[in-house]
């Protein structure tokens, strides 16, 4: 069994403006105590307990929450805000008719249930999980959006059903002209353009220019959290739809590994100076982890292939071909979009066997079953050179 953590952030429901007030009081009494724990000397601030904040009207377990949380923070000097949370001891989720409420003891002494806005099917029936006791809590934390809405942030973990047998792969290309591209094994492919998502990068690059040159550092810092939402958006709505793109064709994923690409991969000083061009600013990594945490609730198995190759190499017989932009070409004149050749290679990957002859047109991926070969990427490690080498000598 995989386990699976969600956060759910659900509004308050009909929350009235007294008890609204009230959060906000005591999220100022929160920052303040945490602003207080940050003059303490942090040998003597990591042996306080709640007993040290007696005076303080927030329930102990909150305070104990805030003293972990502000140890957790080294390098802050002071916080602007700080969130009243706790663990999942301290509170619990009902539900009444098709209401689900919230109980927890954020003053001392004093227990209130609050009612919740759940809108979508997917945090109903986690919910009900949780009071069937198929799930379990982690911790609350109590929030405001800038619109004034406050909402509860709950971490949920459950047990879910490891991912299944599967007919067969899904290939996923990744790139900045395309964001994502999908293939089916030998059919169509799924893309999503990077269009918008470069427009955006230099729309937000030249708004912080002029705001740099005005000495706005604060609207900079602003502009920066607002675009990093807006992609954090795009890759949530790119991977919900690769998952259920799998799913409906009962197929599973398969990503190459890019780890390490922004160290190995060169840039000019043009493209870098280009927002929507620079790779550093390539959120390819963050699109993966939000594809693999929903794929497990999904049942969706999602793996790795080593990336080498795949962007030049012919998804019908494994041959070395030429990409140039968005076409790529084969040796026998073969041509199709670069992107959805490149997903079909990682789709159909078996595993690259060595030895692989450049100088010779040797379809690399027919010599999976090679008796001399080296499961590897081919020109990547030291055994792919000593089975080259072996190789030709024996075809001397």
């Amino acid at each position: 069994m995989a386990e699976l953590t969600l956060t759910l952030k659900l509004p308050f429901y009909r929350l009235n403006a007294v008890k609204a007030a009230e959060f906000e009081r005591l999220t100022a009494v929160n920052t303040e105590v945490a602003n207080d724990l940050l003059k303490v000397e942090k040998s003597e601030r990591k042996k306080l307990t709640s007993a040290a904040f007696k005076h303080i009207e927030i329930g102990s377990a909150w305070i104990n929450q805030r003293i972990r949380n502000t140890n957790a923070k080294t390098r802050v000097k002071k916080f602007k805000r700080m969130w009243l949370e706790t663990n999942n001891q301290n509170y619990e989720i009902s539900r009444s008719g098709n209401l689900f409420a919230v109980a927890f003891n954020l003053l001392r002494g004093r227990k209130g249930r609050i009612p919740l806005e759940v809108h979508h099917a997917s945090h109903i029936e986690t919910l009900e999980k949780v009071i069937a006791g198929e799930a379990k809590l982690g911790s609350i934390k109590i929030c405001k959006t800038k619109k004034g809405i406050w909402y509860a942030l709950i971490s949920v973990s459950m047990e879910v059903p490891d991912a299944g047998q599967v007919k067969g792969w899904i290939g996923v290309d990744r790139g900045q002209n395309n964001i994502a591209v999908a293939a089916l094994p030998g059919g169509f492919g799924k893309f999503w353009k990077g269009g918008r998502v470069k427009a955006l990068r230099r729309r937000f690059q030249k708004l912080r220019r002029q705001l740099q040159e005005a000495k706005k550092l604060r609207k900079v810092k602003q502009l920066e959290t607002r675009e990093r939402r807006i992609m954090r958006q795009i890759n949530h709505e790119i991977s919900k739809q690769l998952v259920r793109f799998a799913k409906d064709f009962g197929l599973g994923i398969r990503f190459e590994d890019l780890s390490g690409i922004r160290q190995t991969s060169k840039q000019r000083k043009k493209t870098k100076s280009d927002a929507a061009e620079n790779r550093d600013h390539w959120a390819y990594y963050q699109q993966e982890q939000f594809t693999r945490y929903k794929a497990i609730g999904a049942g969706v198995p999602v793996e790795s292939v080593p990336a080498a190759y795949t962007s030049k190499s012919d998804h019908r017989n494994g041959v070395i071909g030429k990409r140039v932009k968005h076409w790529f070409t084969g040796f026998d004149g073969y041509r199709c979009n670069s992107d959805w050749n490149a997903s079909q290679v990682i789709g159909g990957w078996h595993g690259f066997a060595c030895p692989l002859n450049l100088q010779k047109v040797v379809a690399a991926m027919a010599m999976v079953d090679s008796g001399d070969g080296v499961d590897d990427s081919p020109l990547t490690g030291e055994e792919s050179k000593t089975v080259a080498k072996a190789t030709v000598l024996d075809n001397r």
